[in-house]
């Protein structure tokens, strides 16, 4: 939650300070960037709105919980940098390409678009150290592959869009300031625009997999099957399936136990072994065991 938070703060004074700068100086890269940073804090608003309803506890209808709520609204959000960052940022251009004006007091603009640079570079920051303390050093496009933290994906996906947009934005003033031809801040504005569309289908890509049902990531599988596999009252395991549901896993085990004098002594080894594994891996909130003999 922390990332998302560093996100929100970012961007709303971001998003202030480049409406700013807009007005005054009429650049429509700066238009498409304030736009882009307004729509951020809405994506931050319904990242912390899918966090607090994934945690609802579960109900008759949702035994499973809440968890993938959260997932839902990653992809509202990956929607909503669609059509509002990307789609509007991409007509802007178009639009001052056909009735061009010139840029006024394009020194303000570069001064916001370097003040948003720093605050975007400090939200970044927070959020690769909130990947590190749960990933490790995994490369960011490992984690943005394989992670199954929806809302850290896309705060992720946000600030990298972000500092590449300002870096477009920023030479496309600079380009109309020097030149004096205004089609450099047009062509800006539909280059951030297309950024967003395409940091967007990605995130949608990602987040899709995860809406319609995925594994926990590979070494989280791994390391509940060597753990299972290793317990002395298991002496085969057939199959192990795991399922994401937000921040809890979902496990449901195949295995063949060893001999038992009777039928509460079975039982009561398999309530051990699913008690041990949801201490050793507290995401895991349900587990179904089968005992079964394949030979």
């Amino acid at each position: 939650m922390s990332a998302i938070i560093y996100a929100l703060s970012a961007n709303a004074g971001i998003a202030a300070s480049k409406g700013i700068a807009a007005v005054y100086t009429g650049s429509s890269a700066m238009l498409a960037e304030a736009v882009h940073s307004s729509a951020d804090c809405a994506n931050q608003l319904l990242l912390l709105l899918g966090l607090k309803q994934a945690r609802r506890e579960p109900t008759p209808d949702h035994p499973l919980g809440f968890g993938k709520a959260s997932y839902f609204w990653s992809f509202m959000v990956a929607l909503l940098l669609f059509s509002m960052g990307g789609a509007f940022s991409i007509y802007e251009g178009a639009h001052k390409l056909s009735h061009p004006e010139p840029l006024e007091n394009p020194w303000i603009a570069i001064g916001v678009l370097a003040f948003g640079f720093i605050l975007e570079a400090w939200s970044l920051r927070g959020c690769i150290r909130e990947i590190r303390e749960k990933a490790g050093n995994v490369s960011l496009w490992r984690y943005f592959r394989e992670s199954r933290e929806s809302e850290l994906i896309v705060v992720m996906g946000e600030d990298i869009a972000a500092l590449a947009g300002l870096a477009l934005a920023l030479g496309a003033v600079l380009l109309s300031m020097i030149t004096g031809n205004p089609a450099y801040d047009a062509w800006g504005s539909i280059a951030v625009g297309s950024l967003l569309v395409i940091i967007a289908v990605f995130l949608g890509i990602e987040i899709h997999g995860l809406l319609i049902g995925q594994s926990a990531a590979p070494e989280a599988r791994q390391a509940i099957s060597d753990w299972l596999a290793a317990r002395g009252e298991i002496a085969q395991l057939y199959n192990v399936i795991t399922f994401q549901m937000g921040s809890y896993l979902f496990v449901a085990v195949k295995a063949r136990m060893h001999e038992a004098e009777s039928a509460s002594r079975l039982v009561a080894e398999i309530n051990s072994v699913q008690d041990a594994l949801k201490l050793a891996f507290p995401n895991v909130r349900w587990v179904f065991f089968e005992p079964d003999e394949k030979d």
